[in-house]
């Protein structure tokens, strides 16, 4: 007969690690630099949004820097948005991204990195090299134009 204890141990959750695309490789954009990161980005995002909410998003790529999807990790407020580092290198180790760009977008247009935007920043870079999963860029987004970290030395 069976302990109680053991039961237990018998019963655990079955976990899959899934990636399906409906995009075919060859029509993935492909990023070169920020501009290009920016206006994949800004496409994807909800312009309804983008003026009125923070939202925080990832967009993970495969060698050849082809896009392999866009993650909304998480929407805040006026003034601000959380942004899981687990989260975000979750969803890249899902999809066995190479790289990956992140971004969020300042509602009010401002163009200036926070601290906070720093601070993150380095944590992610940091994350992402002991997983060897480089951080490429951090995008700030706004309706009339972007921040990149990487353009401006920060990365």
């Amino acid at each position: 007969m069976e302990t109680l204890n053991e039961k237990q141990m018998q019963q655990v959750a079955e976990i899959q690690l899934t990636y399906k695309s409906n995009v075919k490789p060859s029509m993935r954009p492909k990023i070169s630099g920020s501009r290009d990161a920016y206006e994949v980005l800004k496409s994807n995002w909800d312009p309804s949004r983008i003026e009125f909410l923070e939202q925080f998003k990832v967009m993970l790529l495969n060698r050849a820097n082809k896009v392999l999807g866009i993650l909304e990790v998480s929407t805040g407020g006026v003034t601000g948005t959380v942004a899981d580092p687990k989260v975000i290198f979750a969803a890249a180790l899902k999809a066995c991204a190479c790289g990956l760009i992140v971004a969020h977008n300042h509602p009010s247009g401002n163009l200036t990195a926070s601290q906070s935007d720093i601070d993150l920043t380095k944590k992610l870079k940091q994350a992402g090299q002991f997983l060897e999963l480089p951080l490429l860029d951090h995008v700030i987004v706004t309706s009339e134009g972007y921040f990149s970290f990487a353009d401006e030395g920060l990365i």
